[in-house]
């Protein structure tokens, strides 16, 4: 009899627990004390090698937590029994650096095998990659455990398109993950760095709700600017700013949707709309109050749990065994 593989199954199984346990912060003080600062050195060597990068992983959060709550789901591969939500919809062409993410596990599972789930490597990459651009830092609390699925569906029925998105619709969101609209607009500050794809903005440019001409809530200079980077049948991957300072995180998003420079039509919404254009102008007057918003949100955000059984992944692209 084999005692090893036998050995290491076991040893899986304990890594599998059922999700919802309590969070808190310093988790692995005493199983990973330096984890976090393992995590924040990985995002720095990320940001120097690729600016944009740390805002991708940023996102993760987003399309993560909002599908099953913060299990790290997003980031499986596809297998010929799992179709992933790498390529849902709203991810599709949108979500990169999942190699940081590989990174980030390698370095971790170098210093604590088996320890730190992926779901946590979310939560606190997303902290670093604002912290490191000049936004504030907050304290995580850890403990997700990774999910054993993910499911494209719900990653379609759940995640909105940047194109067809309002506030109300945002606002409706938000609140079925009792998040609050000014959680909602805080959080849409997550914009103030990394960039988006031309094919995010076309229709707004040459056929705004099937009317064949342009968004009139542009501001005209902004609008001749983004026709030129994005012509009318160019290529739709070329990228840009979705604020004037897309390396740093800082308000000037919110001043850019005061001044109708929004690039995406679920950020411009923000401000044409009276529900959430106070928050808006809240943001772009003080910074302080932005950051201080951003961060509660993120916070809450990450306390949503799945309910289903988890465990700790060896590698965040797939699970530790191929059923359970």
């Amino acid at each position: 009899m084999n005692l090893v593989p036998n050995l290491f199954m076991c040893l899986l199984l304990l890594f599998t627990v059922v999700a919802g346990e309590t969070l808190q912060p310093a988790f692995y003080g005493k199983t990973c004390p330096k984890a976090e600062s393992i995590v924040r050195e990985e995002m720095r060597k990320a940001m120097l090698k690729e600016a944009r990068s740390v805002a991708s992983i940023m996102r993760l959060q987003f399309h993560d937590c909002f599908v099953n709550g913060c299990d790290g789901s997003v980031l499986l591969d596809d297998t010929p029994t799992l179709l992933g939500e790498k390529l849902s919809l709203a991810n599709i062409g949108s979500l990169r650096s999942f190699d940081v993410v590989d990174n980030i596990k390698e370095a971790l599972e170098k210093a604590c095998p088996a320890t730190v789930s992926c779901a946590d490597i979310i939560i606190m990459a997303s902290r670093d990659a604002v912290a490191l651009t000049g936004g504030p830092d907050w304290e995580v609390k850890l403990g997700r455990k990774d999910s054993l699925t993910a499911s494209q569906k719900d990653s379609d029925d759940i995640m909105p398109s940047p194109n067809d998105s309002t506030a109300t619709s945002l606002i409706d969101l938000f609140q079925r993950f009792n998040l609050s609209t000014k959680d909602m607009v805080a959080l849409s500050g997550s914009h103030s760095i990394g960039e988006a794809r031309c094919f995010s903005v076309t229709p707004r440019l040459y056929n705004y709700s099937g009317s064949g001409k342009s968004d009139p809530a542009f501001e005209p200079l902004y609008r001749e600017k983004l026709t030129k980077l994005c012509p009318m049948g160019g290529d739709e991957n070329v990228t840009s700013g979705m604020d004037a300072t897309a390396k740093v995180f800082d308000n000037q998003y919110f001043k850019n949707l005061v001044s109708r420079k929004g690039f995406l039509h679920s950020d411009q919404t923000l401000f044409t709309s009276p529900e959430t254009r106070e928050y808006v102008k809240l943001f772009s007057e003080n910074e302080t109050e932005f950051f201080k918003a951003f961060a509660e949100g993120m916070v809450k955000m990450g306390d949503l749990q799945s309910t289903k059984p988890g465990e700790v992944r060896l590698n965040c692209r797939a699970v530790n065994r191929k059923s359970y």
